[in-house]
């Protein structure tokens, strides 16, 4: 895994960040705690607002698209380390700024990113190699769809919400895999865990979130 650099002038922001809204919240893997304190999320948004970046909220990143909540990215990324055997290579959709994909790639030895917004693909693959985010490979394509031409993986994690559990996704998925995606509709869904099974598939919920739509052929139509 690679570690980002120049990300030491925010770190006390960070830690507190960790402490006040993920710690306290009950997401208890170390792991997953020292990647949000490694990553600069500061670097994954606009530049007129890094006041925000360590908020507890969402922010705007352009393109109608955000950079989730902080807990909800410490979550998603402590859910997906739940797989059985452990997590070699997983799949990011959704890649917006690119935070989680760099967060997974403190944590995971290969990550695939897909993003169907090209702007958003491109900015974001400049500053995972800026902060030396080797592991990370965005893509630009439909993420309903999934990749799978790299599959299978052991995590999938899902950054907007779909209308249900696309199957492409749930495929994908190998034997002891975990899926984490938001289900329900445009306004509040349902944290949606899938587990791949020897027997088929296992799905329970981690609770209420709200995400932007996840928009593709197995997802929400593009609104004019």
């Amino acid at each position: 895994m690679n570690a980002p650099a120049g990300g030491d002038d925010r770190r006390s922001e960070r830690d507190a960040m960790v402490a006040e809204q993920i710690a306290r919240r009950g997401v208890r893997d170390s792991r997953v705690l020292e990647a949000m304190r490694r990553v600069p999320r500061h670097r994954f948004v606009p530049v007129d607002r890094t006041h925000e970046a360590h908020g507890d909220h969402p922010v705007p990143i352009g393109e109608g698209q955000t950079i989730s909540q902080p807990f909800i990215v410490a979550e998603m990324t402590a859910l997906a380390l739940t797989a059985d055997p452990p997590v070699l290579r997983a799949l990011d959709v959704g890649t917006g700024s690119g935070y989680q994909a760099a967060v997974l790639a403190q944590l995971v030895p290969e990550v695939v990113s897909i993003e169907r917004i090209e702007a958003l693909a491109s900015r974001a693959k400049a500053t995972l190699a800026d902060l030396g985010c080797a592991n990370v490979e965005v893509r630009v394509g439909d993420g309903t769809l999934g990749c799978p031409e790299a599959a299978p993986f052991c995590a999938i994690v899902v950054g907007a919400a779909a209308p249900s559990v696309p199957d492409a996704l749930r495929e994908q998925l190998r034997v002891g895999g975990v899926l984490v995606v938001p289900v329900g509709h445009r306004s509040i869904q349902d944290l949606k865990v899938v587990r791949r099974t020897a027997a088929g598939f296992v799905e329970e919920s981690a609770g209420a979130c709200v995400f932007v739509p996840l928009i593709g052929k197995a997802g929400w139509p593009e609104r004019d």
